[in-house]
């Protein structure tokens, strides 16, 4: 059986992923970690009745020794730290939270290597959202240009999103390229053609009324092809994902990005 840390168990995420693993006959909920419920029981700070699994303030305090693998459901202010305080206590991690870049998964990579655990990132652990990037990364093969559309509501503190960043990321090792114009004088024309991740350009909208959504689009002269996938506003749709990549997490050394990656394995 493995055991499972959650960081962010209470917040909007972490209380849908809490419920699934507490249900599921091959993993074990160990621990969470919550600065707002910290030295309460889990189940007390969800609303029920206590279920004998302790909240800490802080990854620190809640990796005990019956920690397998640690699920970051955080920030992306607080997620780089959370991974490598266990990774450095030879604890698996699963990166739930968005706003790393390539760089910060890269140094993550490199520590999970040396200390011979395994870690699994995705911007979206939304099975169809893998299906999308998925397909996205296909047509990247054979169209050179595209760029990205970034939708949210206006709470989403992060943009671009992690969905998002992963999507162009992807598009850029595969030789994918937004096409740049000219800019003028003042950098106007620049500023307006969204934020630069690698080659691609990613345009984020934050409106009310928006749940995450991830738009590509690939152009040649008279056509275009779009690649768009549409979260719901339940976390849902997170949960299947995230609890494959738990299960696949545990024995790997390094990092593996994208929840397509397991799929097709």
């Amino acid at each position: 059986m493995i055991g499972v840390c959650i960081a962010g168990a209470t917040g909007w995420a972490g209380r849908a992923l809490a419920t699934a693993v507490l249900a599921a006959e091959d993993l074990r909920l160990v621990s969470a970690v919550s600065r707002s419920a910290a030295g309460t029981d889990l189940g007390v700070a969800l609303g029920g009745p206590a279920i004998g699994v302790p909240v800490a303030a802080t990854v620190a305090g809640a990796l005990g020794a019956d920690v397998d693998v640690l699920v970051d459901y955080t920030s992306h202010r607080a997620v780089e730290a959370n991974a490598r305080a266990a990774i450095e206590r030879g604890v698996a991690v699963v990166v739930g939270a968005s706003g790393l870049t390539a760089a910060d998964f890269a140094e993550i990579d490199a520590l999970a290597r040396r200390h011979g655990v395994g870690v699994i990132g995705a911007g979206n652990f939304s099975l169809t959202a893998a299906m999308a990037q998925a397909a996205a990364s296909l047509v990247a093969r054979h169209l050179p240009n595209a760029e990205v559309i970034d939708y949210a509501d206006a709470s989403k503190p992060d943009a671009p999103s992690g969905t998002s960043r992963e999507v162009a990321e992807r598009l850029a090792e595969a030789g994918v390229a937004s096409i740049e114009v000219p800019g003028d004088a003042d950098g106007t024309v620049l500023a307006a053609r969204g934020t630069a991740v690698g080659p691609i350009r990613i345009h984020s909208l934050r409106l009310p009324g928006y749940s995450v959504s991830t738009e590509v689009v690939f152009g040649l002269p008279d056509e275009r092809l779009t690649i768009r996938h549409d979260a719901g506003m339940s976390a849902e749709p997170y949960v299947a994902g995230t609890l494959l990549a738990i299960r696949h997490v545990v024995g790997r050394v390094g990092l593996t990005r994208g929840l397509d990656s397991l799929l097709v394995e």
